[in-house]
């Protein structure tokens, strides 16, 4: 079959070469990819929020199965779109994608299925007065998050009562997310170690096909503010049977079983971000599909051809199938722009290593190649290496050796991911 894979960093970029392994699949389309998606499949200059222009082209290539990477097209509907054409999306329908759309609506979601999760209050603009009284109340730290999508980075911990009230302010007042703080979920901070797990669904049936811990400060020691994620490893160490089947009972499984009650379709990935508060597993968030760079870590340890899942998924075939993990660690290190996560430059000229040790991957993130084939950067995440290894301290030297292999003006990176499991 063709298929079409929508997205341009490096979960997208992994995604593309875990996709070409399978024999199910003739052609891989990658709309709009990066500088190195190419090399598994055609680059295709369509916006992932252009639908009319995405079906156009599926039909015109025959596309049978559409693959979302980011979240933007699911909660704008993709799923619903294409459910008109008869092309399948790995997905959830718009009503379902507001798990990650709406954090009062996921908040909501698992308060009528019984998921442990951080107590909350939400409020709008004509609330504020509500608001600052609520913070009064709580004790810090307090953890205040812009309701929409805010690209990772909506989400503010604050230390004390003022930082909090001029969080809330600044959200509200001042829509420092724009549409996406129209809403402000106010929370209660759980202190505990954070892990997330990823589920393929359809709906009624499901399969863990990973877990993982990623690092989202941009300074080692989980210091500075945050990024779209530094690093990460896989499997998380702490993340036995034990603690795994509590996150199964007591939020997997409601949380499948909430969609069906709920009529929610959908048909694709679920990240569960949780976060370990001595011994117990709840539910920070919900996303919508893989993370970013947690996929560089989870997709080279699945054992199984993803397309056959996706084809199992789509005719609701999950439950009598078994998934196979690589028993290696993985770790992920990711290079980035100097002044990421704040202002930067693209257009950097890039070398690249001209051999890769075995197990080890280089995933682009922002990256382009010019008319010249010229690499240049074209993002803040510039470009991930990713290696597996007996143990996480040698998978993440081994990735930490190959990005320092890797050329560019201004280039960081951490040197610590996985610190805390050495």
């Amino acid at each position: 079959m063709n298929i079409l894979l929508l997205g341009s960093g490096g979960r997208e970029h992994a995604l593309a070469w875990k996709i070409s392994q399978s024999p199910l699949c003739d052609k891989l389309f990658i709309a709009p990819g990066n500088g190195g998606t190419a090399q598994f499949g055609t680059n295709v200059a369509i916006s992932v929020n252009d639908f009319e222009s995405l079906e156009d082209f599926a039909s015109a290539h025959d596309v049978a199965l559409i693959v979302c990477g980011p979240e933007d097209p699911l909660v704008n509907g993709l799923y619903d779109f294409f459910a008109e054409s008869s092309v399948p999306v790995i997905g959830p329908s718009k009503a379902a994608a507001q798990l990650e759309g709406s954090k009062e609506f996921s908040k909501k979601f698992m308060h009528r299925q019984g998921i442990p999760t951080a107590a909350y209050r939400a409020f709008t603009a004509a609330q504020y007065d509500e608001g600052i009284a609520f913070i009064a109340e709580q004790k810090p730290p307090i953890v205040l998050k812009a309701d929409g999508l805010a690209a990772g980075k909506g989400v503010v911990i604050c230390e004390t009562h003022l930082q909090a009230e001029e969080v809330l302010t600044d959200m509200l007042l001042n829509g420092s997310f724009g549409e996406a703080s129209h809403t402000v979920v106010v929370e209660q901070f759980l202190s505990g170690i954070e892990l997330s797990v990823f589920v393929l669904t359809d709906g009624r049936d499901y399969k863990i096909i990973g877990h993982a811990k990623d690092y989202k400060r941009i300074g080692e020691g989980d210091t500075g503010p945050n990024t779209g994620g530094m690093g990460c490893v896989s499997p998380v160490p702490f993340a036995d049977a034990a603690f795994m089947q509590k996150v199964e009972e007591l939020i997997i499984k409601p949380t499948i079983a909430g969609l069906a009650k709920e009529q929610l379709e959908y048909k694709g990935f679920i990240f569960f971000g949780l976060i370990n508060v001595a011994g117990e597993p709840y539910v920070i968030e919900y996303n919508c599909r893989m993370g970013d760079p947690e996929t560089e870590v989870v997709i080279p340890r699945l054992q199984n051809d993803i397309v056959d899942l996706f084809v199992k998924l789509h005719n609701n075939e999950l439950a009598a199938t078994t998934i196979s993990f690589d028993t290696q660690a993985a770790a992920t290190v990711m290079a980035v722009s100097k002044g990421y996560p704040g202002s930067y430059t693209k257009g950097i000229a890039m070398q690249l290593p001209a051999e890769l040790p075995a197990d080890t991957m280089l995933f682009h993130a922002g990256t382009s190649v010019q008319a010249d084939g010229e690499l240049i950067t074209n993002g803040g995440r510039v470009i991930a290496a990713t290696a597996k290894a007996a143990t996480i301290q040698e998978a993440a030297a081994k990735a930490t050796a190959v990005i320092d292999q890797v050329q560019y003006e201004g280039k960081y990176y951490r040197r610590d991911i996985g610190y805390e499991f050495m």
